[in-house]
C-alpha cells in the first residue's frame, strides 16, 4: 500500500495497550525512522530526536511511571502502582519523541513543534505502509524528573509523546473524518 491516497484514510490510531507483536525489525524500524528525517526543519536544526525502549529498559520505564504516580498521588494503592507500572509493557516497539528547543536560534518554539509533528506522521505513515499499526500517548509522566532521568534529557529538551508501533490485536472501522469545507476557507 504505497499509495498516498489509500495510505492516509487506511491509517488509524490504535492504543498502546493493543499494539501486540510482531513489531517492526530492525531494517524495518531503520525505515521508519528514515521517514522522519524527510520532516520539513525550518534552520536545518533538526529540533527532535527519538529514543526506543527496548525490552529490557521497560521495566525502567515502568519504575518512572511508578514514581510519576506516586508525585501525584502518594497514597495511590498497591494496584494503581502496578498498573502504572505495567504501562510500560504496552506495544512491542516503543519510542519517545523528544522536542530538541536549543537555546539562541532564531527558530520559534511552534515551527520546531511542526517539524516534531511532521516527523512523527511520517513516521506512522512509513510504519502504516510496512503493514504496522501504530498509535500515540501522552501524560503528565513525561514531564516528571524520574522521566528526564530515564530518556537523559537536556534542559532544553521535552519530551512529548509515546510512539507505539506493532501490530493491532483489533482494526477499528474507519472514523468520519472532516470534510474539507470544515476546515477550509479563503479571504
Amino acid at each position: 500500500m504505497n499509495n498516498v491516497w489509500e495510505l492516509l484514510p487506511a491509517r488509524r490510531h490504535v492504543g498502546l495497550r493493543r499494539l501486540e507483536a510482531p513489531g517492526p525489525d530492525a531494517a524495518a524500524l531503520e525505515r521508519i525512522l528514515y521517514a522522519a528525517a524527510q520532516a520539513p526543519d525550518h534552520g536545518l536544526l533538526r529540533p527532535w530526536r527519538f529514543v526506543l525502549i527496548p525490552p529490557d529498559r521497560r521495566a525502567d520505564l515502568g519504575a518512572a511511571f511508578e514514581e510519576a504516580l506516586a508525585r501525584r498521588d502518594p497514597a495511590a494503592a498497591p494496584a494503581a502502582r502496578a498498573a502504572a507500572r505495567d504501562k510500560a509493557q504496552h506495544a512491542p516497539c516503543l519510542l519517545v519523541a523528544i522536542l530538541v528547543d536549543a537555546p539562541a536560534t532564531p527558530i520559534p518554539t511552534a515551527e520546531k513543534l511542526v517539524s516534531l509533528g511532521c516527523a512523527i506522521q511520517n513516521m506512522l505513515l512509513a510504519a502504516q505502509a510496512l503493514g504496522f499499526a501504530s498509535g500515540l500517548a501522552s501524560g503528565a509522566a513525561l514531564a516528571t524528573p524520574a522521566m528526564r532521568r530515564l530518556l537523559r534529557l537536556e534542559a532544553h529538551e521535552q519530551a512529548v509523546c509515546f510512539i507505539g508501533l506493532g501490530t493491532a490485536a483489533v482494526t477499528k472501522a474507519p472514523r468520519a473524518r472532516p470534510q474539507p469545507d470544515q476546515f477550509f476557507s479563503s479571504l
